[in-house]
């Protein structure tokens, strides 16, 4: 018989540094998770990534006060900023230029995130990363 699903949550957790502490803890604490199982079971499987880069997290919890996650890779803005090598995004992106990434910077970005985007091609992935470029007024050359 399947697990009865009592909920799902999403959380943004740096890779490999999941702890009890706030937000993580609070978060899963009110819902029933067990917040120790969940941190080292994140950690082990983030273990590979990047330290500290973003990994959007969707935690299925069930009644039986067990949970599956699903690691998603992290966002394209992430990426963007460590490829231009800028801190943050434009003030006022249609006018002002904060960075400047390569297209083939801009594939390696797609290439990295196709599974988590909606598109069936590297080139379509490339121009969900282009209009995320552009918004944070990033250039593409």
């Amino acid at each position: 018989m399947a697990k009865k699903v009592a909920g799902t949550m999403k959380l943004q957790v740096p890779a490999g540094q999941a702890n009890p502490s706030p937000p993580v803890g609070p978060a899963l604490g009110q819902r029933g998770i067990n917040i120790m199982e969940f941190c080292k079971a994140f950690n082990a499987k983030t273990q590979e990534m990047e330290p500290g880069a973003p990994c959007p997290t969707v935690i299925t919890y069930y009644q039986d006060k067990s949970f599956s996650m699903d690691i998603k890779t992290p966002p394209a803005s992430y990426y963007l900023k460590k490829a231009a090598k800028v801190k943050s995004g434009a003030n006022t992106p249609s006018r002002q230029v904060v960075g400047t990434v390569s297209t083939k910077q801009v594939r390696e970005i797609a290439e990295a995130k196709m599974k988590d985007l909606n598109a069936t091609s590297v080139e379509g992935a490339m121009k969900i990363i282009l209009g995320s470029a552009r918004s944070m007024g990033i250039e593409v050359k």
